[in-house]
Order: C-alpha cells, then sequence, then structure tokens
C-alpha cells in the first residue's frame, strides 16, 4: 500500500467496551492572556469591563471520587495552572490532581473544539487554544449562565431525581456571544468571531465509588440554534495537559512531558481477550523521582481522554499532538503527513504543528490523522507518510509541553437538532514502575524498550469501567432484547458467558452501596445512642447487578468532619461466605469467586448436609466434591449476632418482617422516629457510653454490599461523612423544656492561656486562624431562644439567636466565637449573659481572661 493509500483511507470507529465538598467560584469574567506571552509567564487573567450585561465564568470542582477536577461553565476544563480560591476553605481550586490530595496536577487547560462548514465559510468555535487568547463560548448573563449542581445521593442536600453520578455539574454556554471586548479578534484570519450559532449543555459526573473514582464522564448535547444547516461538524476535545508537583509549577514541571493514544490491552479476565481502550494520554517522562526513589513531589501517573459515545457510529477519529514555542515559530512542531496529490500538504504558515485561525483549526479537527507517540518523534516515520524527524527531534522525544487534539466526524446538525457526545477524563496510577526505568531504558532513537516499560494496565482497567458506567455490559436498557456484546470463555472447562459491551443505549450508572440508613441521635449526659433504620438499606436491589446485596452497617464517630477522622467502632453484617472454585485451564490456573456469598442454609443444601460447616474448608484444606476443590471464606465478619452487651441491636426484636410495599403495612409495624413512617423490624441502635459532655462528637452508620465477584466489584459502602450527625453528650432540649432546667455557660471563666485548641477542645480540624477558633459553649438551651452577652455597665457586646423549633442535634446546645458585634475581640473582665425564651429569662455571669 502507498502513502497515497494509506493517507486517503479513513480510520475505522471507535470501539465501544461495554455530604460533598463543592468548590463553586465566581470571579472575574474571564481569564485570557496575551497571546504573545509564554506559559510561564501566565501569571493572571484579564478581567473584563465589569458589567451586568457580560457573561461571568464561573467554576466548580468534581471531588467526590479520586480525580479532583475544575469545571467551567465556558466549554473549558482546568484552571490554567492558577491558584483559583475556593471561597467556602480558602483552599486552592485544583485544576486537576490525581489522586486526590495528592498536589499532583495534571492539567494546564482542557477545552471542547467544535468546526464545521456553514454555507461557503469554513467556522471553528473553542473553549479555548493554544494562545490562551481565544475563548469563543460563553454563559448567558447571571443568573441564567449559572453552574448547577446535583447529586444522586439521597443524604446529600442537592439531591435530585435528575442526578446521574453522586456530583453531577451542569453548565450550558454557547458561540453567540460577538462583543469584541469579550472575544478577541482572531488574527490569522483576520476578522472577528463568527458564531456557529450553537449551544452546548454539559453535564460532568464523578462518582466515590472504587471501581468508578478514577474516572469523571463528560456528556454534551450540541443543538443548533441558528437557521443555517451545520454542514461537515467535526468535534474535538484539545488537552494541554501539563504533569507537575505543585512545588514545580514552572517550566521544570511542564516541559518535560509526553503524549500518545493507547489502542488495546489485555483484558484482566484473560481467555487472550484483548480490549479496545482508545484513550489519549499524557503523562510525566519519568514520573520525577528523586534519586532512585518516589517521594510525594513524583508524578508516576497518567491521565487520558476516551470518547465513549458520538452521534453516529460511522464516523473518522484522528489524534494529533503538537509543541508550541511562544516566541520561536521555527521551533514549533508536531507530526504531519507528507502532501500527497490526492490530499496536498496544508502549511500552518510559520509553524509547523500549532493550528491557529478557523481554517487551520478546521483542518486538524478534520484530517483523519493518527500521530506517533512523542517518545518516537526521533524515529524515522517517513514510511508511515510522515514528515522526517524535526531538527530537534532528540530533545522532543525526551518530554516536551506538548498537548494533543483528539477529534471525530463528520456529520451535519440541522437547525434545532441536538446532537450527544459523550468523553471520559481518565486517571490511571503508575504508569512508571521503578524509578530508573527511563534513566536506564530510554533512548530517543530507539524508545521501544522503555515504552514497553511502562504500565498502561490501570489505565485500561479504568477506561473500561468508564465506557461500562456510561453503558452497562449486558442490559438491555431500551428492552429491545439486545443486551450488548459477549463471548464466551471456559477455563477449567466451565462455560462462562462475559459481556463486554452494553446495547448502545447510555446508562449513565454504575454499582452503587446500598442506601445509608436513616438515622438520628438521642443524647444524655455523657452517652449517645444511635438509632437507625435500614429499610432502604436492606432492600434496594442495586440498579447496575439488578439484584438486593446489602451485607451490613458499620457505625463510625469522629472528632472532627475529615473522612480520614472517622473511624469504625462497631460492625453489623449477614452471614454468608464465599465460595472459591480452583480453576484450571490453559490461559489460567488459580483460585477464583465467580458467584455472590452463600447463605448457611444455602451452603448445607448444596452439600446435602445439615452440619455442613464451610470454615472448616480452608486454602490448606479444601473441599473435594463432585469433581470439582473448593474452599470457603467469610464475607465480611459474619458478626450477626445481635442483641449482645454493648452490640448493635433491634429496638423492636418482635417485630415481624413487612412486605416491601409500603401500602400493605400495618399501623403498628412502623415508627415515625424517622418522621417518615418506617418498618419497625428495620429500626437499630447502639449506645456510645462514658463520653465528655462538653466535647461534640460525629457520629455515621454506613451500609455496605458484598461486591460482585463476577466483574470484578470489591465490596461497596457509603461514605461515613454523607450522613453523619454532630451532637454533644449533653441533656435534649425537650427534657430541658420538660423539666425547666437551667442554662449554663463553659468553660467559665474562659482563659486565652488555658491551650483549649491544643487539648482538642477548639479547633481540630486546624481550618481557623487562632482567634476566630475561640468557643464559649452554652448548655440546656431551649429549642428557640435569644442569647445575648453585656457588659457590666449594660453595654450590648453580641446577641445572636438560637432556633431550632423542631428540636434535632444540638438544639439544646450553642457557641459564642469570642468575637464582638463590632468584630473585635472583648478585653478581660465580667460578662452577663442573658438567655430568653418564650417561658422564661435567664441571666448569669461568665469571665474572660486573656
Amino acid at each position: 500500500m502507498t502513502c497515497a493509500d494509506k493517507h486517503s483511507g479513513r480510520l475505522g470507529v471507535l470501539f465501544v467496551a461495554a455530604y460533598f465538598i463543592l468548590a463553586l467560584v465566581s470571579g472575574d469574567v474571564t481569564a485570557r492572556q496575551n497571546h504573545l506571552t509564554p506559559k510561564a509567564g501566565f501569571g493572571g487573567r484579564r478581567p473584563l469591563p465589569a458589567s451586568s450585561s457580560l457573561p461571568v465564568v464561573e467554576y466548580a470542582a468534581h471531588n467526590r471520587g479520586n480525580m479532583q477536577l475544575a469545571i467551567a461553565n465556558n466549554g473549558t476544563f482546568g484552571t490554567y495552572g492558577e491558584a483559583v480560591a475556593d471561597p467556602f476553605t480558602g483552599l486552592s481550586l485544583p485544576s486537576c490532581v490525581y489522586p486526590k490530595n495528592s498536589d499532583l496536577v495534571y492539567l494546564w487547560v482542557g477545552a471542547f473544539w467544535i468546526g464545521a462548514v456553514v454555507g461557503r465559510d469554513t467556522l471553528v468555535s473553542v473553549g479555548t487554544d493554544d494562545f490562551y487568547g481565544t475563548e469563543e463560548f460563553w454563559p448567558e448573563v447571571k443568573p441564567f449562565g449559572d453552574i448547577r449542581i446535583e447529586s444522586m445521593d439521597p443524604d446529600n442536600p442537592l439531591y435530585s431525581t435528575s442526578a446521574r453520578s453522586e456530583q453531577d455539574i451542569i453548565a450550558e454556554y454557547t458561540d453567540t456571544v460577538t462583543d469584541a471586548t469579550v472575544v478577541s479578534r482572531d488574527p490569522i484570519d483576520a476578522r472577528n468571531h463568527i458564531p456557529l450559532q450553537i449551544k452546548v449543555t454539559q453535564r460532568t459526573m464523578a462518582w466515590s465509588y472504587s471501581y468508578a473514582d478514577d474516572f469523571v464522564l463528560f456528556d454534551y448535547a450540541i443543538q443548533n440554534i441558528g437557521i443555517k444547516r451545520l454542514r461537515r461538524v467535526y468535534m474535538g476535545i484539545w488537552v494541554d495537559g501539563d504533569v507537575w508537583h505543585v512545588s514545580r509549577n514552572g517550566p521544570e514541571g511542564w516541559n518535560d512531558d509526553i503524549v500518545g493514544f493507547l489502542r488495546s490491552f489485555p483484558a484482566p479476565e484473560g481467555c487472550g481477550r484483548i480490549d479496545t481502550v482508545n484513550i489519549a494520554y499524557h503523562a510525566d517522562n519519568d514520573g520525577d523521582p528523586i534519586g532512585s526513589i518516589w517521594d510525594y513531589r513524583s508524578v508516576p501517573h497518567v491521565v487520558g481522554t476516551r470518547i465513549v459515545r458520538t452521534p453516529s457510529d460511522s464516523l473518522a477519529y484522528s489524534f494529533n499532538w503538537w509543541i508550541i514555542n511562544y516566541s520561536d515559530a521555527s521551533r514549533d512542531f508536531g507530526p504531519r503527513r507528507a502532501g500527497t496529490p490526492a490530499d496536498p500538504f496544508r502549511s500552518f504558515g510559520s509553524r509547523l504543528g500549532t493550528p491557529e485561525g478557523d481554517r487551520n483549526k478546521y483542518y486538524m479537527l478534520s484530517h483523519p490523522e493518527f500521530d506517533y507517540d512523542l517518545l518516537f518523534t526521533a524515529v524515522d516515520h517517513t514510511a508511515e507518510c510522515f514528515l522526517p524527524p524535526p531538527q530537534f527531534a532528540e530533545l522532543y522525544a525526551q518530554g516536551y509541553d506538548a498537548r494533543y487534539l483528539l477529534s471525530f466526524g463528520p456529520f451535519d446538525i440541522d437547525p434545532g437538532q441536538r446532537l450527544p457526545i459523550t468523553f471520559a477524563w481518565v486517571g490511571g496510577k503508575y504508569l512508571h514502575s521503578y524509578p530508573s526505568n527511563f534513566r536506564d531504558l530510554f533512548s530517543p532513537v530507539s524508545p521501544q524498550r522503555f515504552y514497553e516499560s511502562l504500565d498502561f494496565s490501570d489505565l485500561a482497567v479504568n477506561s473500561r469501567w468508564a465506557s461500562w458506567v456510561y453503558d452497562n455490559p449486558g442490559v438491555d436498557t431500551d428492552s429491545d432484547g439486545y443486551a450488548g456484546k459477549y463471548y464466551v470463555c471456559t477455563p477449567g472447562g466451565v462455560e462462562d458467558t462475559i459481556y463486554y459491551e452494553g446495547d448502545g443505549v447510555p446508562d449513565f450508572r454504575g454499582a452503587s452501596p446500598p442506601p445509608a440508613p436513616y438515622l438520628r441521635i438521642i443524647p444524655e449526659i455523657g452517652r449517645l445512642t444511635i438509632r437507625w433504620n435500614g429499610f432502604l438499606s436492606e432492600t434496594t436491589p442495586d440498579a447496575f447487578l439488578r439484584a438486593v446485596d446489602f451485607e451490613g452497617y458499620r457505625v463510625y464517630t469522629a472528632l472532627d468532619d475529615r473522612q480520614s477522622s472517622f473511624s469504625v467502632v462497631t460492625s453489623y453484617d449477614r452471614e454468608d461466605y464465599n465460595r472459591h472454585v480452583w480453576v484450571q485451564s490453559p490461559e489460567y490456573s488459580g483460585w477464583q469467586v465467580k458467584e455472590i456469598p452463600f447463605t448457611l442454609d444455602s451452603l448445607r443444601q448444596w452439600r446435602g448436609d445439615t452440619a455442613f460447616m464451610p470454615t472448616a474448608y480452608t486454602i490448606q484444606r479444601p473441599l473435594y466434591y463432585r469433581d470439582s476443590i473448593f474452599y470457603f471464606t467469610p464475607q465480611d465478619y459474619n458478626a450477626s449476632a445481635l442483641g449482645l452487651p454493648h452490640g448493635v441491636r433491634k429496638v423492636y426484636p418482635r417485630a415481624t418482617k413487612p412486605s416491601r410495599d409500603s401500602s400493605e403495612w400495618l399501623p403498628e409495624e412502623v415508627t415515625r422516629e424517622h418522621v417518615r413512617p418506617l418498618p419497625k423490624y428495620y429500626e437499630y441502635e447502639y449506645t456510645l457510653d462514658n463520653l465528655e459532655a462538653t466535647v461534640p462528637l460525629y457520629v455515621s452508620v454506613t451500609a455496605f454490599d458484598f461486591g460482585s465477584p463476577e466483574v470484578g466489584i470489591a465490596s461497596l459502602e457509603t461514605s461515613p461523612i454523607n450522613n453523619a450527625i454532630v451532637e454533644f453528650p449533653l441533656t435534649p432540649s425537650d427534657t430541658v423544656e420538660k423539666y425547666g432546667l437551667d442554662a449554663y455557660v463553659y468553660p467559665n471563666p474562659y482563659r486565652y492561656d488555658a491551650g483549649y485548641a491544643a487539648d482538642g477542645y477548639e479547633n481540630r480540624d486546624r481550618t481557623l486562624a487562632p482567634d476566630r477558633a475561640r468557643r464559649i459553649h452554652f448548655a440546656n438551651l431551649p429549642r428557640v431562644c435569644k442569647i445575648s452577652i453585656y457588659t457590666l455597665d449594660g453595654d450590648l457586646v453580641v446577641a445572636f439567636d438560637h432556633a431550632f423549633p423542631y428540636g434535632g442535634p444540638q438544639s439544646s446546645h450553642d457557641t459564642w466565637d469570642i468575637i464582638t458585634r463590632n468584630t473585635q475581640a472583648p478585653v478581660s473582665g465580667l460578662y452577663y449573659w442573658v438567655v430568653e425564651s418564650a417561658t422564661r429569662t435567664q441571666i448569669g455571669k461568665l469571665v474572660i481572661i486573656q
């Protein structure tokens, strides 16, 4: 085949296998840098003139899973390497930090690109481009263009039935803004921005589950809101994916990166299967080892982009990357195919790799080309119809400041028509297996040995899961009788049908833990009784597995609300066992668990022995039965006994198990202890004793399942922070009001030098400045009252309302931050406090000693 033959052929379609923390920032309207300024000098965004008629760019951060990613409402994601402040925590909003809280950054900025032929003109609209001077997508003016947040988690205050993930970020924007103060003039095409007249509705989705926490799904609806047909439309995801530790935010961090495209990888289940991965990736060239070891500044991981849905199955795909040199255009480079009579070479002007202007961008979007990986830049690819290696090929091949464009098309969009696309932003851990590999194995003219040392396994598995969450394999979503593609594997002679692709209808769902139980706390002096109802936890089928997979509950406590602070104090789980079977085949030999856990009764029935004890058969002493070999392990701890001293107990041990249909419940079968009617049968409690009454405690009860060995899902558990309740082990407000108990204050006197913070009574998570962390506590309060502090002369120091009309946690307790109504610290001295409620007024004294 000649180069002309190769060049004229189209590449086939991608093979598609089958309490949150919001960081929302409304800052200056936009961020644009001078297009002549190099990235290293990009120190801030140029604000637009303040006007209520101009759009405002907002950011929100995905941080529910292991991928922290900043999303904007202008067709971009990532923060241009800037430190954008989260107004709630004061911490920097991450561009893309992976893994979570590691301070390892894997993105400068990414953007959506779209181009089309409109009439006789070629037009392209981009979220941003290589010089960060072209920004052509904008939201509506506030409040119509604001980002929206939804969650499928019922315990989340932003719960919505329309949410698809634990953390949905929804934004809408158009390319219709032509105001010269907002959209810059195209210096290459010498004209102002000409819109395609499209509207983009973007929903990004993130999960915290172990199999889905390494990716974020982007789902776009692209609508033609103009009056002209958009012909030969191509779309693309453009990524400037720099990799660095936050301490290296500079050229040393982003001038040594690699980009490439991974087409396939061996499937983890074996059987000779190869997964089609089709993911564009970027990473650091060597992972930044320190000497011969990894340390906290090392970046050994990889992040990439995978297209999982397009408007058509018969599209051409392209992968292009290039290196931009801001000051010397002659050193600009990107792999380019040599021209042929049928497809002449297109000059980009002074630059070889970077497409500037609408027409060059459209060429890059639409030209069917797959570039070789950056590591292979110094290798001669002229036999594949590429231009010869550039002058500085050996330098570029070692890693450089590169970006890529993953694009597809063509298709047409008629006026009013809306088309979908979906892509996954995916992370994979430890692409670099050993710190010394790059030093020992890499050669610019012979990079294959080093390339083969790269471990893409985690990226490939996470890419597979991203496609499976988008379209569940083996699930007939539209009930037309087709559930997707599968193959039959026979390890050890046992036939096993494995679905690897869905039915082509989006699901946007994955396996999830059972819903967390409804929870309330009953306080007493020195004691908290945790009461929960698990009706939904124990009866809700998993949407992905299509079966009830509830396994048990865990009770957590913490002294602050950080997830790392929660620890298990007790648990309850059903008595069940995993059955391991020995598999022997040419492809695989070993023990496997392919079924959900068995109850003791079901195992005894299978074995035909009413005294059968599975724990008697271990891996060292297995069971030989019916030409197979088995051993058994408990699923979790089998801590299934209820009512033991200091254990979980049923509140209504004599209650009978009701129907799942609430319309059949009898009045005597339900309790309203959680406001809504719930069956008494599922009501549990656990008591925490010997607590310090003056220290608040965070309490949570989680629900967990037994996972799914068939598809490689480990046990999933709800997050303890999702339904955590903070409460003091003090007298509850209803008891205070019933018996007319007197309010009191502690500590009294309050001493600045007493070391309350050091002893853990204040500012446990260290998020507040010392002068803002001080607290004087009021206890035995009625549910609704007013608290006032006065000097001895009768001057009001501060006053605030205590309002818990319906009771609940902390309804008998409140605090004063020892800041006056004039935002000053009070002087040392004696003060009066007054608690005024509907039934009485109480007065007391407190002392402050600085």
